[in-house]
């Protein structure tokens, strides 16, 4: 009886050990995965964070060579560039994309009329047509002047492409200079091309191009 009795207590604290044992290995495991959970986290909000940098350096890097900076840059654009701020336009010519600008100096823009000008269609009435005007010298994708001559040549003679004003522009060849005719059949010469910028190409252009 009392060896029934041993054996019984014996039985006892070995399944209370076996108990112990199984309820302390669970929570190591518990606490296991509570750290390789908060590890995660951490390389996740680390990861999350460097690549928050990443962007940042590269944002500014584009805002720094962008088709605006470039232009603020170059004297002989700042009309163009007093344009683009009345008309809301610089922050999408600052930031990432890919366009081909035609940019009319500010000889350019004297040669338009009065009714025209920069203070006229800055005027919040006129503002639409500022921007109308601005989108019409502005094309999605970047165009070199290469890709330009093989277009004309492909294209017999005139190759006309869309703008982001839903208008086009007719490119052709007068020997071995490039034209652009506006819709109103004025002829435009490029005088300065690819000009690389971050987000696109500019080309210098000689005259405002006008929609009909």
């Amino acid at each position: 009886m009392i060896l029934k009795k041993r054996v019984f207590l014996l039985g006892a604290m070995v399944a209370v050990l076996s108990f112990t044992a199984c309820k302390d290995e669970k929570k190591i495991e518990a606490e296991k995965a509570k750290v390789e959970e908060q590890a995660a986290t951490l390389k996740a909000e680390q990861e999350a964070e460097a690549k928050k940098i990443k962007e940042e350096a590269r944002s500014k890097e584009i805002r720094a060579t962008s088709i605006a900076a470039l232009a603020s840059n170059n004297e002989d654009l700042s009309t163009l560039v007093s344009a683009l701020k009345a008309a809301n336009l610089v922050e999408m010519m600052s930031t990432k994309g890919s366009y081909t600008v035609f940019a009319p100096n500010n000889n350019a823009f004297q040669k338009l009329p009065s009714k025209l000008s920069i203070a006229e269609l800055a005027k919040e009435e006129n503002k639409a047509l500022l921007t109308s005007i601005l989108q019409y010298h502005v094309v999605s994708g970047e165009i070199t002047t290469d890709k330009l001559v093989k277009a004309i040549a492909g294209a017999k003679g005139n190759y006309s492409f869309k703008t982001m004003s839903g208008k086009e522009l007719t490119a052709s060849m007068k020997k071995d200079q490039i034209i652009i005719t506006d819709e109103k059949n004025n002829k435009v010469n490029i005088l300065t091309g690819n000009i690389k910028a971050s987000n696109g190409i500019i080309h210098v252009v000689s005259d405002v191009l006008i929609m009909k």
